[in-house]
């Protein structure tokens, strides 16, 4: 047997004691009034379930472009989206040109 890993038998015999008496820890949920949401600026909605935004999330100032979903009546940001410092965002933008060219190119 290789000595790169525990053999299957010694896994089953360790765990079996500890798994039936103790249930998985759980993740708290944020609270609905999260301060993280009170500092978004909405600057444009894209399409229906998509904007723009600007935050201020941990100190830092992000770009925020996502999509958005309801859930119990409440519009919530989705795992779809990017968020952009605001050196990226500088970046993005210095070549804007560039990218407008390109579209033209392909049109």
């Amino acid at each position: 047997m290789s000595s790169r890993g525990k053999r299957k038998d010694e896994d089953v015999r360790g765990s079996d004691d500890e798994s039936e008496t103790q249930a998985p820890a759980k993740k708290a949920a944020k609270p609905a009034d999260s301060s993280d949401e009170s500092d978004d600026i909405v600057i444009c909605d894209i399409s229906k379930n998509r904007r723009v935004s600007v935050r201020n999330w941990n100190g830092k100032i992000w770009i925020d472009i996502r999509e958005f979903y309801v859930k119990d009546g409440k519009t919530l940001p989705g795992k779809k989206g990017i968020s952009l410092s605001v050196e990226q965002w500088n970046t993005l933008r210095s070549h804007a040109e560039d990218i407008d060219k390109a579209l033209n190119d392909l049109s």
